[in-house]
């Protein structure tokens, strides 16, 4: 089995992903989005094949959301926002032949995979 990973190496919990999956002998690519970007259509394509909305994807956590003033934006601000500033969406997504998951737990990348 193939997956990939939207991966933040200074997150515990995409760490802890990526471990998990290379544990189980799948081959992962990483792709590390804070470098690469995203475009809006592949945010969109993620979130839906996620079943989330850019709102449920957000980091709420990140001083950005609030300097940005996003808890009053609408889902197409918020994915804006996201492109503008890769570091907005949460991590890690994982993806896979058998679907899309935002591994906040971690276990639910076992759906998938």
């Amino acid at each position: 089995m193939d997956a990939t990973i939207y991966h933040n190496p200074r997150c515990s919990t995409s760490r802890k992903t990526l471990e998990r999956l290379e544990n189980a002998g799948i081959d992962v690519t990483v792709v590390k989005y804070l470098t690469e970007g995203w475009t809006r259509e592949q945010l969109t394509k993620l979130f839906a094949d996620a079943g989330l909305t850019a709102r449920q994807a957000v980091r709420k956590r990140e001083a950005l959301y609030k300097e940005l003033g996003l808890a009053d934006s609408s889902d197409e601000a918020i994915l804006d926002a996201m492109v503008e500033h890769p570091v907005l969406v949460e991590r890690p997504f994982v993806v896979t032949d058998k679907g899309t998951r935002l591994a906040r737990p971690i276990e639910s990348v076992d759906e998938i995979v």
